[in-house]
């Protein structure tokens, strides 16, 4: 098999540019009043937004795209420049880097958004040197196929979120999701809609998944058997955190806001000692063994 660059590579990239550009373009146009925990308006308001979304998550979801397209490369050059793409992209775990109860951008966020950048640069060197690969079916592609239309289902409330859209009043979604409804959530004072406009780490978790499932269709054509199973490691860990938000916000927004309960799945977006990244390390590590014996 060649070394030529995965198209689904470019299926990730893809996926991130479309949401940064929703994000760019609501953030511009929006009050901040109707935004969250955001203090900027206008064109730099989303530039602001679209920097931190940079850090948080596409960071995260450049570190395998990093080791994928250094690897494939193959020069001394190359793996020195994913080296350092992954040290500045890991600066989004520093404490502060990404807080959701502060969402502008900070000068800390550039760091991050040049491993980014840095990521986006050796993709498309790749392309340009070694050109596109397009395979054919792999195993898993059904299982795939069924968690990327099941993830899509969850996120269509924060699609519309992005856009600045409410399903208020719409047949079939406005029954579905309840999203522009005022609603009172426990520990938090007042009404306010049950889905605010703007951006949702649940639609982050989302995405941190897809890209789980895109990249992990490659992580057996690894040559280095220390980087496959670290590639594969990360990757089901990626998965796990991210399912991690998406039930946190799901569940919150179409469940507790409903009224239904009270109760609330615990916030995972920090990793520390709790129960519910006890679970994602868990969830992480059956997922990387499932997966691993099913490419062995």
């Amino acid at each position: 098999m060649g070394r030529a660059l995965p198209v689904e590579v470019l299926g990730v990239w893809l996926l991130f540019a479309v949401v940064a550009i929703e994000i760019l373009i609501t953030y511009s146009r929006l009050s901040v009043r109707e935004l969250y925990n955001v203090s900027a308006g206008g064109v730099g308001g989303g530039a602001s937004r679209v920097l931190v979304f940079l850090n948080f998550p596409t960071a995260l979801a450049a570190i395998p795209v990093l080791m994928l397209v250094a690897e494939r490369l193959g020069s001394r050059r190359a793996l020195r420049a994913a080296t350092v793409g992954v040290a500045l992209c890991a600066m989004v775990v520093m404490p502060g880097a990404v807080t959701q109860a502060h969402l502008d951008a900070k000068p800390i966020n550039a760091v991050a958004a040049v491993g980014v950048a840095a990521a986006l640069a050796l993709t498309l060197a790749l392309a340009i040197h070694s050109g596109l690969q397009r395979t054919g079916r792999r195993r898993g592609d059904s299982l795939r196929i069924a968690l990327a239309a099941l993830l899509l289902a969850l996120a269509v409330p924060w699609l519309a979120a992005d856009l600045g859209l409410w399903f208020n009043g719409v047949p079939v979604l406005g029954t579905l999701y309840q999203t522009g409804e005022l609603r009172h959530q426990p520990g938090v004072s007042g009404l306010h809609p049950a889905v605010h406009h703007g951006h949702h780490h649940g639609l982050d978790g989302v995405l941190l998944i897809l890209t789980a499932l895109l990249l992990s269709r490659f992580v057996p054509d690894v040559r280095r058997p220390a980087l496959r199973r670290g590639i594969g490691a990360y990757l089901a860990l990626l998965a796990a955190y991210g399912a991690g938000n998406i039930a946190n916000d799901f569940w919150t927004e179409q469940v507790v806001k409903r009224g239904w309960t009270d109760w609330q799945i615990p916030d995972v977006l920090v990793p520390n000692a709790s129960v519910g990244w006890v679970i994602i390390l868990v969830t992480g590590a059956v997922i990387y063994a499932y997966t691993a014996r099913r490419s062995a």
